[in-house]
Formats: structure tokens, C-alpha cells, sequence
């Protein structure tokens, strides 16, 4: 089964029609709102140069593990 999802409201549109699997060795600047400027300062800081070295990013991946168990720690008020 084929799977679609449309990443356009995140993407710069120069990457909108990438593939899915190209997406992961596009820059970080491939997201909008990501300046060089900025996707430089990941690098130096973390050595983030890709879509995927940030998704694999150790820090990353601890924050938003730290997020979903504070969620579940803590449900939202009904």
C-alpha cells in the first residue's frame, strides 16, 4: 500500500518534490524557515549537516523522548 503525505508547508519549495528518501540527505536548510545562516550554526554546533543527521541526533532524540514521557507522566487537565 502506497503511502502519500504532502511535507510543502515545511519544506522550501526547491525540495518540495523530493522523495521521501532524498529528503533524508537534504540539507537542514531544506526546511522552511531554516536560513544557511542558521543550517551552518547546526553544523558547527552539533555537526548537523543533514535532514537526517538531525533526525538521528542524539540530543534530538533525548528531547523528544523527555517530551512524550512528561506527556504520559503527566496527562493533559480534561
Amino acid at each position: 500500500m502506497a503511502v502519500s503525505v504532502n511535507l510543502d508547508a515545511v519544506l522550501d519549495p526547491e525540495f518540495q518534490n523530493s522523495q521521501i528518501g532524498d529528503l533524508v540527505g537534504a540539507p537542514v536548510s531544506a526546511f522552511a524557515g531554516v536560513s544557511e545562516e542558521e543550517a551552518a550554526g547546526l553544523q558547527q554546533a552539533f555537526g548537523i549537516e543533514t535532514i537526517g543527521d538531525l533526525a538521528d541526533n542524539p540530543l534530538v532524540r533525548a528531547a523528544l523522548a523527555i517530551r512524550e514521557m512528561a506527556r504520559i507522566a503527566e496527562p493533559p487537565p480534561v
